[in-house]
């Protein structure tokens, strides 16, 4: 019988495992009960197409009915507000007007996430109420530079008629007042779907 000299056998040994690991791995891929591969048709997935949504978004921090609510103040004496969270439920309209046609409605929050620049996280959807989109939703989730004319965040998802949803978003300031803290900014929303 012969032996394995030493100097060998721990990189024979690592070697061995490691195959049969990988054979496990391989193997054991179809014993998954709660995965499986499906048809697009069963989900109705046809052809993907591109969508140009554009929306004005009020912020208002001002009034009896704010649509912006400090939930975090920052807990430092930060020129960025840096720790600050705010909750939103703010209009989505067709024009800049306040009075303007509701499309639905921004829900989430916006923090403030960034030492220093005022840079934003945001976290919301765009909740339709309108048309063949009513109750379908559009997930925004980036950063957003609130002093860059154009600041682009990701659109990570969706429901409804945005189930599978990707694409991107630009914001616009259209205005914003210093002494109330209101806003009104232009998204233009580019959105791959079903």
């Amino acid at each position: 019988m012969s032996r394995i000299p030493h100097i060998f056998a721990t990189p024979l040994i690592v070697v061995s495992l490691l195959s049969s690991f990988a054979l496990i791995l391989v193997q054991g891929e179809d014993d998954h009960d709660f995965v499986r591969a499906m048809d697009r048709d069963l989900l109705g997935l046809k052809k993907e197409k591109l969508s140009h949504f554009r929306l004005y978004w009020h912020d208002i921090a001002s009034g009896k009915n704010p649509s912006s609510v400090p939930v975090v103040n920052s807990p430092g004496n930060s020129s960025t507000f840096f720790g600050m969270l705010i909750m939103i439920d703010d209009p989505l309209t067709e024009k800049p007007e306040l009075s303007s046609k509701l499309l639905g409605r921004a829900q989430g929050f916006y923090a403030s996430a960034s030492q220093k620049e005022l840079g934003l996280l945001m976290a919301m959807n765009f909740h339709f109420i309108k048309g063949k989109y009513n109750g379908s939703t559009i997930t925004v989730l980036g950063r957003n530079q609130v002093f860059n004319k154009v600041r682009e965040m990701p659109v990570i998802g969706g429901s409804g008629l945005f189930r599978f949803a990707r694409g991107y978003v630009e914001a616009r300031t259209h205005t914003f007042n210093m002494s109330t803290g209101d806003a009104i900014v232009e998204y233009n929303c580019y959105v791959l779907h079903y």
